[in-house]
């Protein structure tokens, strides 16, 4: 009887030790690295180089190799052209272009050219995270293309951050596919996004994840405040290509505020509390700020999950202004008003949120849901096809109030394609899947039907 007892306990311990063994990492240790090592000193460097351009307007100067938007755009790709040739040329960098005439701030022909450089995955190349920064700078008049024009946080910081987290990154190989991208355009309506959009549907891209960085390098506000440990994260909710059957579902069955882009935005927070030192984010539940826009629009635009990562504070007499100082005030975009350490943390921020994503396996697909009138809620979801997925090792449920702003309860539930939650109510709560690879990475939370979707899988060929 003894003798049982002790093999039972022995038994015991053994099923509790696999059941441990099965389950992935909580932390991925190379994200630790990646979060310090991006280098306030390139960062800066990068800054003033972009800065001695003059002006990066859109329809500034072309042929100059000093001056105007055709220096700045040669030099970026120059500068991703030297980072591939660092890691054994993992970089392909090209040019993504059109001609735009007839809008209101680009009347005549112009050619809008933006860099990209594309790190390929190894299992599943289709699948793509994208960081992007602006190459253009504007002074008060929006057409003024000749007045100086620093541009130093906006967005200079946003294409320095872009290039470190391609230095950063391109030391590492992953699953999925990241591109950096320095976009044209955006002060003149938003072009060079567009552009990379419709590139990204002809070349058969699934978009998983947009982080547009856009002037992430000011600490001091205008209204007075001085912070370098937040960041702001802006993700819109409802889906604009939402078609009147998918609202008709979501009116019963919830979704408002989980939107692939929102659960890009709670995945970016998670990352910061996990992996960045001293680094808050604030989740702002808006496609953009009040009234504005960016670069990650048009991308939203087409239904890609895709989010604004700033500073927390800006300082508008700082903002597209020509270089003056009136009644003691001084205006206009210069290097004096971007904090380099601040931008290499923001950049640390991107950077082990896509390696984080790159290196899990993608997000679920299908997602459904189900438990009206039970005590218990099942859901249930598709697994992709074992190339694509090489390291995955299980799905966690995820849960929360419908009134809290991030995931709070969760289970990993092993390698499996559906899992009741048993005496958890589905009419108290909203639920979710993500994906987790055996190294611990871990996709973002997929939110049950057409609300929350992130797309489906390649097809097997």
């Amino acid at each position: 009887m003894r003798l049982s007892s002790i093999a039972a306990a022995c038994c015991l311990a053994m099923s509790f030790a696999a059941a441990r063994a099965a389950t992935p990492p909580a932390d991925v240790a190379a994200l630790h690295d990646i979060a310090v090592a991006p280098s306030p000193a390139r960062i800066e460097a990068d800054i003033r180089t972009l800065v001695g351009f003059g002006t990066r307007h859109t329809l500034s100067e072309t042929a100059s190799d000093t001056r105007g938007i055709g220096a700045a755009r040669r030099w970026i790709k120059a500068e991703f052209e030297r980072i591939s040739k660092d890691c054994g040329g993992c970089l392909e960098v090209v040019t993504v272009s059109d001609t735009v005439s007839g809008e209101t701030r680009i009347p005549d022909p112009v050619e809008v050219v933006s860099v990209i450089a594309i790190q390929r995955g190894s299992a599943d190349p289709d699948r793509v995270v994208i960081m992007s920064g602006d190459i253009d700078s504007r002074v008060s008049d929006v057409m003024d293309s000749t007045s100086d024009s620093p541009g130093a946080n906006d967005n200079a910081s946003g294409i320095a951050g872009t290039l470190e987290a391609a230095r950063v990154l391109s030391t590492h190989r992953f699953n999925g596919t990241i591109v950096y991208a320095a976009l044209a355009g955006e002060e003149q309506g938003l072009f060079g996004g567009r552009i990379l959009a419709d590139h990204a549907k002809a070349k058969g891209w699934r978009i998983e994840a947009v982080l547009n960085n856009d002037m992430i390098g000011n600490i001091a506000g205008i209204n007075g405040v001085v912070d370098n440990t937040t960041a702001r994260v802006f993700s819109e909710g409802t889906r604009v290509t939402e078609t009147p059957e998918e609202a008709r579902a979501r009116r019963f069955t919830g979704g408002e505020v989980d939107s692939p882009s929102r659960n890009l935005a709670r995945y970016i927070d998670r990352m910061a509390d996990r992996y960045v030192p001293n680094l808050e984010v604030m989740m702002v539940y808006r496609l953009d700020r009040f009234g504005r826009g960016g670069h990650h629009r048009p991308f939203n635009d087409v239904g890609a999950p895709a989010v604004r990562v700033m500073e927390t504070n800006e300082h508008y007499d700082r903002q597209h202004q020509d270089l003056r100082t009136e009644d003691g005030v001084t205006y206009g975009d210069t290097l004096d008003g971007v904090d380099f350490a601040y931008a290499a943390k923001l950049t640390a921020l991107n950077a082990v949120s896509l390696a984080g994503m790159a290196w899990a396996p993608p997000p679920p697909a299908d997602v459904g849901i189900e438990g009206a009138v039970t005590a218990d809620t099942t859901l249930r979801w598709t697994r992709p096809p074992a190339t694509q997925a090489p390291g995955l090792a299980g799905y966690r449920i995820h849960w929360r109030l419908t009134t809290e702003p991030q995931w709070t309860h969760s289970r990993y539930v092993g390698n499996v394609d559906t899992y009741t939650l048993e005496n958890v109510v589905i009419d108290n709560y909203f639920f979710g899947v993500s994906a987790v690879g055996t190294n611990g990475a871990e996709s973002p939370v997929v939110f049950p039907g057409a609300a929350g979707s992130f797309g489906g899988y390649a097809p097997t060929p």
